[in-house]
């Protein structure tokens, strides 16, 4: 092989891995973590539309005075919130679909969903 083919050939291969790891980047988690508040017994917002098939990160935050367990079985997830405090719960790629999410510790507390669209 030539040199210049091998540089070519250097080359070639170089910008083919740039390009799978500036893919991949943007594939990430969002820079800015999307946020669901719990205050007088009720989350907000109730449903919350994320996109599917990229990883994602949720804050949770306690507005409330009791401390409270953000739990979802489909999501894999369960995370205790102190008053006045948050959560963040990094999520993997979703599938198009629906996740429900609760407060264990009150059961008054209207159910929650997450809708990967």
């Amino acid at each position: 092989m030539t040199p210049r083919k091998k540089f070519t050939r250097n080359i070639f291969i170089f910008s083919v891995l740039s390009s799978l790891s500036l893919g991949q980047a943007n594939e990430g988690p969002s820079a800015k973590p999307l946020e669901i508040d719990l205050s007088n017994h009720k989350f907000s917002p109730q449903v919350l539309p994320v996109p599917a098939g990229r990883p994602l990160q949720i804050r949770v935050v306690n507005l409330s005075k009791e401390t409270i367990e953000f739990e979802s079985f489909s999501l894999n997830r369960e995370k205790v919130v102190e008053p006045g405090k948050s959560i963040t719960v990094r999520l993997p790629a979703l599938k198009a679909g629906s996740y429900d999410f609760f407060d264990d510790f009150h059961q008054d507390v209207p159910e929650g969903a997450i809708v990967a669209k």
